[in-house]
């Protein structure tokens, strides 16, 4: 069982926009390459995402989750009808959701959304990061890495550079020795 993020940010740290838009993710892509995005999908289970990431969801043609979703939120009550087969919301302690989730058979977990990979970052939930970083400086916006409140030590699993100026960097949370 492991817990998985994959996400792209500005060259200063930031993931959206201050406005929360990721326009700026459209850069040239020469190679049409999708950055190990595929690969990285055929090991994973489910996704667990935030309220305002499903709602972002919604808009795109097509959707963009082809997989099991779990939707953290308090306040949201419905689900679209074609989606009420893989969507389902969920809230609560973030280790009783993973657990409830682990024991339906979901055990590789995409966590996606800003907000929710910092609340999980904060309480240990998170294995692997992969972050694609693009060649641009935003100056600001909404930070990848913010209010986690603790110290997280990272193991460079591996680096790739492409022809556009992107790298991706995937690190493993490293284990503490006791």
């Amino acid at each position: 069982m492991a817990n998985y993020v994959f996400v792209a940010q500005s060259l200063d740290g930031f993931i959206a926009s201050k406005d929360g838009s990721t326009r700026w993710l459209n850069i040239p892509n020469p190679t049409k390459t999708d950055y190990g995005y595929n690969n990285f999908l055929d090991k994973i289970d489910a996704f667990v995402i935030g309220r305002l990431t499903f709602e972002k969801a919604l808009k795109y043609k097509p959707y963009p989750y082809n997989k099991q979703v779990f939707v953290l939120s308090t306040t949201l009550k419905n689900i679209p009808i074609n989606l009420q087969d893989s969507v389902e919301i969920v809230n609560g302690d973030l280790k009783s959701i993973l657990r409830n989730i682990n024991s339906k058979g979901y055990n590789n977990i995409y966590i996606d959304g800003g907000k929710t990979i910092q609340s999980f970052l904060k309480e240990d939930l998170i294995d692997e990061i992969t972050i694609n970083t693009l060649p641009i400086i935003l100056g600001e916006g909404i930070k990848l890495f913010e209010n986690i409140n603790r110290t997280i030590t990272l193991e460079l699993k591996s680096i790739e550079n492409y022809e556009n100026g992107i790298i991706t960097s995937i690190y493993k949370k490293q284990e503490v020795e006791s």
